[in-house]
């Protein structure tokens, strides 16, 4: 029976001999198998693929992130450092066994020589990893980082672009959102005091109402419609707004 046990012990320990050579010469193999762990997760009902996305609008730095119970969170910072770890007096709390009390933290450099946002470790016991490489210094983060904390992995987004301004919605799309009235309100609408507007009156309200939100400004929208096509347009609209016969 020792026999057996000391030939089982040798077995094990040979066993983690070679993975220890292993993973000595692939030191990301153990953060390739936490993130196809966390992407199996992310394909179940009712998990969420967890983040952290930084945005620069203007003087404004702010942090948005779920690693909190989840939940979506903007976190401003005065001095633009958000700590990371498993104290609850940290920026952003995680609570993770593995992960130190005050594991980690975000900085945001706006000096021009060093611009962006920048990830450093406080020697914790189970280390930062950034793309499977640990870190030692500062690192400078990059859109799409994955970013590994104790056993949390988790994806870094950035934007520090200005926002794009798009087209103008065409016209017949602008239509199609044009809210639909219930027979009670369009009964009250199409009267005052038990009186009915003129369809020249009634024209002349829509023709105003279009004016309003600039539905019908077609050289503004890039597109030239027809008299038909506006006379089709507008008997759509009418046609939305008269309340159906029981």
């Amino acid at each position: 029976m020792a026999e057996f046990v000391e030939k089982e012990l040798e077995r094990r320990l040979s066993l983690y001999q070679v993975f220890l050579k292993l993973y000595e010469q692939h030191s990301s193999l153990l953060d390739e198998i936490l993130q196809l762990e966390n992407l199996f997760q992310s394909s179940l009902p009712g998990l969420q693929l967890r983040y952290i996305q930084a945005v620069v609008d203007d003087s404004i730095v702010y942090l948005i992130t779920n690693l909190y119970d989840g939940k979506t969170q903007t976190l401003l910072q005065p001095q633009r450092i958000w700590t990371i770890g498993r104290d609850r007096s940290c920026g952003i709390y995680l609570g993770d066994r593995h992960v130190s009390r005050r594991h980690a933290a975000i900085q945001y450099i706006d000096d021009i020589d060093e611009l962006g946002f920048y990830l450093m470790d406080f020697t914790s016991k189970n280390g930062t990893y950034v793309n499977g490489e640990p870190v030692y210094r500062p690192v400078k983060l990059q859109d799409g980082d994955r970013i590994r904390l104790g056993s949390t992995v988790f994806s870094f987004f950035m934007n520090m672009t200005a926002p794009q301004v798009l087209p103008t919605v065409a016209v017949e799309l602008l239509m199609q959102l044009v809210p639909r009235k219930s027979n009670h309100e369009a009964q009250i609408s199409s009267s005052a005091f038990g009186r009915k507007n003129s369809p020249t009156e009634d024209m002349d309200c829509t023709a105003q109402a279009f004016t309003d939100v600039r539905l019908i400004d077609s050289e503004e929208a890039g597109i030239w419609l027809s008299k038909q096509r506006q006379s089709e347009i507008l008997d759509d609209f009418f046609r939305r707004q008269t309340p159906s016969k029981s």
